[in-house]
C-alpha cells in the first residue's frame, strides 16, 4: 500500500503548483462541478455530510458546485455514464456497473483507508437479539433483506457468498422471502424495527459493535440516533471486500482532476471532521487506487449479469 500521507501531501503540492487556486472557470474548461452521493441514507443527512466537500470544491475550482443525492444507486451510476455527474464515491459494484457499461466513463483515483491501514470492508449480516437468531442457520422460513441491487455489500457479495455457504437466496427455498429494503439505512432500520428478520449492510469490521464499528452504515445509523446496536447482533460476515473508489469523470480537464485528487487526498489531515462525515466514520486517510483493485468485483458482477 502506498504511503497515503506522503501521497496526500504530494498531491496537494502538485495541485497547488499546477494551477492557481480558484482559477477562472474558463481556464479550466468547466462551468460547474457536480458531486453524486449514493443512496442508503436519507437525502438530508447525505447532503449535510457532504456539504463541507461541496464548499471546499467550489472554493478550490472557482465554479458552482452541486450535490446530487438521488434515492437509489442507479441514478448516480447513470449520471456518471451520462456525464451529468463529475465525481462520486462508489461501492466496488457500482464502479463495476459503470465500467461494464462504458470503460471510458470514469477513473478510480482514491480509496478510504481504515484506521488499521487496510482498505477493505465487509458485508455484515445482522438480526435483532430478541429473535434468537445466532447465525444463518436460524433463518429458515424468515425474511432476509438486501439493500440496493447496485450495492456491493448490500447485494452483490452476499448474494454470491451466502448461497456458497449453503443457503439459497431464491425466495421460498430457505428464507421465506428475500426483499430489497432500498438502501443501507433502510435495511438497518427495517431490521431494528422488526420489518425484516435479518439483513446485510456494510462496515469496516473494526472497533466496537455497540458503536457501529469504526466506519460504515452502522456507524452512520448510530451517529444519527436511529438504532441501539446492543439490541442487534452480527450473524454473518463476508470475506474482505475492496473498498469502493472515489471516481472522477475521465473527460474532465486534467487540471481539474489534479486539483480534486489533491484536495480529497488531503481531506483527513486538513479537516478530520469533514472526512468523518464524507467517509462515514473514522478513517486513517484517503489514498490512491486504480482499476486493477476492482477486477475481481467486476468479474463477480459480470457473472451475476450473465445468470
Amino acid at each position: 500500500m502506498t504511503n497515503f500521507r506522503t501521497f496526500a501531501a504530494a498531491a496537494a503540492i502538485t495541485a497547488a503548483a499546477a494551477v492557481p487556486f480558484a482559477a477562472p472557470a474558463a481556464a479550466q474548461g468547466i462551468e460547474e462541478f457536480r458531486i453524486g452521493i449514493l443512496g442508503g441514507e436519507n437525502a438530508n443527512d447525505r447532503l449535510r455530510s457532504n456539504e463541507c466537500v461541496r464548499a471546499k470544491t467550489e472554493e478550490l475550482l472557482g465554479v458552482e458546485t452541486k450535490l446530487f443525492a438521488p434515492a437509489d444507486y442507479n441514478a448516480v451510476i447513470e449520471g456518471l455514464l451520462g456525464g451529468t455527474i463529475d465525481m462520486a464515491w462508489l461501492g466496488a459494484s457500482g464502479y463495476a456497473a459503470v465500467y461494464l457499461e462504458d470503460p471510458e466513463a470514469v477513473e478510480p483515483v482514491l480509496v478510504k483507508i481504515n484506521t488499521d491501514g487496510s482498505y477493505g470492508y465487509h458485508s455484515i449480516g445482522f438480526a435483532r437479539v430478541e429473535n434468537d437468531i445466532e447465525d444463518l442457520g436460524d433463518m429458515e422460513g424468515k425474511v432476509f433483506a438486501f439493500g440496493d441491487p447496485n450495492s456491493t455489500s448490500g447485494y452483490l457479495i452476499p448474494s454470491i457468498e451466502i448461497p456458497q455457504a449453503g443457503y439459497s437466496m431464491e425466495p421460498g427455498e430457505y428464507f421465506s422471502d428475500v426483499v430489497f429494503a432500498g438502501g443501507h439505512e433502510q435495511t438497518i432500520v427495517g431490521v431494528y424495527n422488526g420489518d425484516y428478520d435479518a439483513g446485510v449492510s456494510w462496515a469496516d469490521g473494526l472497533g466496537a459493535w455497540e458503536d457501529g464499528f469504526n466506519s460504515g452504515a452502522f456507524r452512520k445509523a448510530v451517529d444519527s440516533g436511529l438504532v441501539d446496536m446492543t439490541e442487534m447482533r452480527e450473524i454473518w460476515r463476508s470475506n474482505v471486500i475492496p473498498e469502493g473508489p472515489i471516481v472522477l469523470r475521465k473527460a474532465l480537464p486534467t487540471e481539474v482532476k489534479v486539483k480534486m485528487v489533491g484536495m480529497m487526498a488531503s481531506l483527513e489531515s486538513m479537516d478530520p471532521e469533514c472526512a468523518y462525515g464524507f467517509m462515514a466514520g473514522e478513517v486513517k486517510g484517503i489514498a490512491p487506487i486504480d482499476h486493477s483493485a476492482y477486477i475481481s468485483v467486476i468479474e463477480a458482477r459480470r457473472s451475476k449479469i450473465g445468470e
